[in-house]
């Protein structure tokens, strides 16, 4: 017989505790209340402006965007998209309140059956989209309280065709691309306009997880989670059985694209300046994101593209006499050009040599990988992390190519007035986001010796002094012995001041900076432009051993062809507000001098001296491979075990510089040859000023000063040159 009495006392029980439980959760909601965040700003996204970036002739260079979005307004939504979204997230989405209890409780019930199940409406997907610091990712009551309570704040403030449109233009599709527009574009090439059916099942089946439901790693799994997509269409009267059964055999068709995200050409140096811009923006009070503020550069997009050019051109050769190289036993020169590498690369396995000899590196490749540490914090231990990973084949391939991947830097300045016209930070930003021209710092090698030798004739020196080129040594702070050697020495072991830096001679050098002081040669190349790096005033400065960016080096020498007048970089010219009001005007005037930093008749010196290492020094390829014949002048550099290659060339216009080498400073390209500057960052920096020259971007007509007597000496040169010549050749 039932207890009828006990029954009753057990409901009463029951609806006690609930209601003390629906009481406690409510008294938590209200403490929880203020910590919920202010729903006011949830469509200011839709009214922002993005700042824009021009180049010198008001061309478009990069756009500044807080997500990279494009708005769409719901109308312009296809209406098969909403319908897919909501058939299939969710599907009351029109009658509940912000929250669906019904299935809040349900998911409930089947979580504590163990099956954990997801019960967030539309409405409450946005709320933690939108405000993920605020309520958090933790599964844990207080965040989905957090949640619900903001999702119910979002309903009475906007309307439900609002809310739909805040979500699609900014829930993420993976592949840095947010909102509809952008997601179309970049798995299908299209407008979101465009959309067809199946595709935008595609893309609403995406939401579930943009990792397991990727249609370019994973196309199968993404049929098949479109066809359920599809398949709630049909469940929700949305769809028609013969649509439903058309579209569900369909195979998927991609047109996946990464989208260019609003830096265009000189994506490297648009980063460079939002950097610039945020810190002055922030105190000022101005939103770089939102107050569309009209930011003009100095660059030059005809010259900047043909940087762009000569960089993808010229490390794409490179990095085949990189492949070849290390990728044969023998270590022996192939040729003196880049075309026999790019045909022998085919039949090559790229570094295949360097990695067996190597073994050790590549451990140590992998132990300071993100991949590593993150199994570690795992629980995993080193042993096991390190093994896993040799074990996965995707993650060694992908290490292997990022780590052997040769990059390069070029930077192009206006010597009259500091204005940057080119700025290539890597090869392909997509691949390489770190900037090779401002925030890298690497040895100069050579490329540092002209303060050295400008320290020297600011002293007094006369370029023609001579110097007994063997065996110097220099004794350093720490008491032992340096002892520079030279790559071609002289029969009679005598070199010029001169010749010292036209053959880059390592014991001219190393006597000059014994003479004039390693303090006064830092001060010097601090003056000229070196002001960001610390240099270390000691003997092996005078070889460059200090790390130095790009930027800097470009700058110095743009200071010594503007005979001795500094001008600081200029990137930015103008800054207005989206009226079209300036706000900073960074321009000089034109005519303006500059910081006066060197002796004219010294800079004029030393750009005779750099002349000759064009003429008939180390930098004489410019001229015999390139064909340049304007008045230039410039200087290579090679560092230690071929780890960076530098040329840095100057002409009356514009002063070009060019860095190329491995992230990596461990791995290094193979010969001596290749590894030269002369031959590898000179031909970065002779592409691009041949064709400069061509396209009249730069006057071939302009000429640097002479120095009083060069002339006449240049014609002796000559002739005793020739002279050699002609009886060698009688001899013969």
């Amino acid at each position: 017989m039932v207890d009828v009495k006990r029954l009753r006392r057990l409901a009463l029980w029951a609806a006690g505790a609930l209601l003390a439980g629906v009481l406690v959760l409510a008294g938590y909601a209200l403490v929880l209340l203020p910590f919920t965040p202010s729903v006011e700003g949830l469509l200011a996204a839709r009214d922002d402006k993005p700042s824009v970036l021009l180049a010198a002739d008001g061309s478009l260079l990069a756009t500044f965007r807080r997500t990279p979005r494009d708005w769409l307004p719901l109308d312009r939504i296809p209406p098969h998209v909403i319908d897919a979204l909501i058939a299939t997230e969710d599907h009351r989405f029109w009658e509940h309140p912000g929250v669906d209890w019904r299935r809040s409780l349900s998911s409930l019930a089947q979580t504590l059956g163990g099956d954990t199940q997801g019960g967030s409406t539309l409405t409450q997907q946005l709320a933690r989209n939108a405000f993920p610091v605020e309520i958090g990712r933790a599964r844990n009551a207080t965040r989905k309280l957090k949640e619900m309570i903001t999702a119910l704040k979002i309903e009475r403030r906007y309307s439900k065709r609002e809310i739909l449109e805040a979500y699609l233009n900014t829930v993420s599709f993976h592949y840095n691309a947010f909102g509809i527009e952008m997601a179309a574009r970049t798995y299908f090439d299209k407008p979101a306009a465009k959309l067809t059916v199946a595709e935008g099942a595609t893309l609403i089946g995406l939401l579930k997880g943009t990792r397991v439901y990727n249609p370019v790693l994973h196309p199968e799994r993404a049929r098949e989670r479109r066809n359920v997509v599809l398949a709630q269409m049909l469940k929700h009267g949305k769809l028609s059985r013969a649509d439903f059964e058309r579209l569900e055999a369909r195979p998927l068709r991609l047109g996946f694209e990464r989208q260019d995200l609003g830096q265009g050409i000189a994506p490297h140096f648009a980063e460079a300046v939002k950097r610039w811009l945020l810190g002055w923006a922030a105190p000022l009070g101005y939103d770089l994101y939102t107050d569309g503020l009209v930011v003009r550069s100095a660059i030059d997009p005809k010259l900047q593209r043909i940087a762009n050019q000569a960089v993808a051109r010229q490390l794409d050769a490179l990095q085949a006499v990189a492949d070849v190289e290390w990728g044969r036993e023998s270590g022996k020169l192939l040729a003196g050009g880049t075309r026999a590498y790019v045909a022998a690369r085919a039949k090559t396995e790229p570094f295949a040599h360097f990695w067996a000899t190597h073994a050790e590196l590549l451990d140590a490749f992998v132990r300071e990988s993100p991949e590593y540490a993150a199994l570690l914090d795992e629980g995993r231990n080193a042993a096991d992390a390190l093994a896993a990973l040799r074990a996965d084949t995707g993650f060694m391939q992908a290490l292997r190519e990022r780590k052997t991947r040769l990059e390069a830097g070029f930077v192009a300045i206006d010597p009259a007035s500091g204005a940057v016209r080119a700025w290539v930070g890597a090869r392909d930003h997509t691949l390489d986001a770190y900037d090779h021209v401002q925030r890298s710092r690497r040895q100069p090698g050579s490329t540092f010796k002209p303060f050295v030798y400008g320290a020297a004739l600011a002293a007094g020196m006369d370029p023609q002094r001579e110097f007994d080129t063997r065996g110097v040594s220099l004794r350093l702070s720490d008491g032992t012995l340096w002892k520079p050697r030279d790559m071609g020495a002289t029969p009679d072991g005598r070199s010029t001041l001169e010749d010292g830096l036209v053959f880059s001679r390592n014991s001219v050098t190393a006597q000059l900076i014994g003479e004039v002081g390693a303090d006064k040669v830092a001060t010097l190349a601090q003056r000229l432009g070196v002001r960001e790096s610390p240099l270390e005033a000691v003997p092996s400065l005078a070889l460059g051993t200090s790390p130095v960016s790009l930027l800097e080096m470009a700058s110095a020498y743009a200071s010594i062809a503007a005979q001795g007048e500094y001008r600081a970089p200029l990137l930015v010219t103008q800054v207005s507000d989206a009226n079209g009001k300036p706000l900073m005007q960074l321009a000089p005037p034109p005519g303006t001098s500059g910081e006066r930093v060197m002796d004219p008749a010294v800079a004029v010196q030393l750009i005779e001296l750099l002349r000759g290492a064009v003429n008939r020094g180390t930098g004489q390829g410019i001229r015999s491979a390139w064909g340049i014949t304007a008045d230039v002048a410039g200087k290579t550099g090679t560092t230690q075990n071929n780890t960076d290659g530098w040329f840095i060339l100057m002409q009356p216009q514009l002063v070009a510089g060019a860095w190329v080498g491995f992230n990596d400073a461990r791995v290094t390209l193979r010969s001596e040859y290749w590894g030269q500057g002369a031959h590898n960052a000179l031909n970065v920096v002779g592409d691009a000023m041949r064709a400069a020259l061509a396209q009249r971007l730069v006057d071939e007509r302009a000429e640097f000063p002479t120095p009083p007597g060069a002339g006449l000496r240049d014609f002796f040169r000559s002739a005793g040159e020739a002279l050699k010549r002609w009886f060698g050749g009688a001899a013969h």
